[in-house]
């Protein structure tokens, strides 16, 4: 079979990234002298790659993160308090996993914003549903599905996403929600298990402990 239809086969089955890795796949395993396994290992991989990245973009793009920030572009010199090693191991996921809380503490403009959006996105790339709004607009979706009649729903709806990235905390509304309802900060932490805080505290650092339960 030669490499013209094994792409127009890797297309039928919507495998893009496969047929396009097909021709140089194919010439370096004749000049390597592959065996089929590694082969068929190394074009699915190619497909696999282009799927989950794909799927990381557009998993990033429904985050609507206000600015796209990584780790590597940190200035870790500039927020001298901060342990460089702790925020690289929470980036590391594990407190997803754990189903715990990660709040982010220090002045403002200290870069708490930024650790929150890079540590999402590499939750995003890792295949997890991210939501990032600040507290101010929590409340403000919280009220207005009160307001509805479907706040049960939308607690539910966002108890289905592991990572919800709480902005600005020490700038949630207070009382924003009528008298028998919910008032101050949003309740998707103790809803979903686990969310990112960035409160304007006077000391720098992060801490991650066990999500609250209701």
């Amino acid at each position: 079979m030669s490499t013209a239809e094994l792409t127009h086969l890797c297309r039928a089955l919507r495998a893009p990234a496969a047929a396009r890795a097909l021709p140089k796949l194919a010439e370096r395993a004749r000049a390597e002298e592959w065996s089929y396994e590694r082969f068929a290992e190394a074009l699915l991989f190619a497909e696999v790659a282009s799927r989950e990245s794909s799927g990381g973009e557009l998993r990033i793009r429904a985050a609507r993160f206000p600015a796209r920030k990584t780790l590597e572009e940190f200035d870790f010199s500039f927020a001298r308090s901060l342990k460089k090693q702790s925020v690289l191991h929470l980036a590391q996921l594990d407190f997803l996993h754990a189903k715990e809380n990660v709040v982010l503490l220090g002045p403002p403009g200290t870069g708490k914003t930024h650790l929150a959006i890079a540590i999402a996105i590499r939750a995003c790339l890792a295949g997890q549903r991210v939501a990032f709004a600040t507290a101010t607009e929590w409340v403000a979706r919280l009220a207005e599905a009160q307001r509805a009649g479907r706040l049960a729903e939308e607690i539910a709806r966002l108890g289905r996403i592991p990572l919800l990235v709480v902005d600005e905390v020490g700038c949630a509304p207070r009382g924003a929600i009528e008298p028998g309802g919910m008032r101050g900060p949003p309740p998707a932490a103790a809803t979903a298990g686990r969310s990112w805080g960035q409160p304007d505290l006077p000391r720098w650092g992060a801490r991650a402990g066990a999500a609250p339960t209701t």
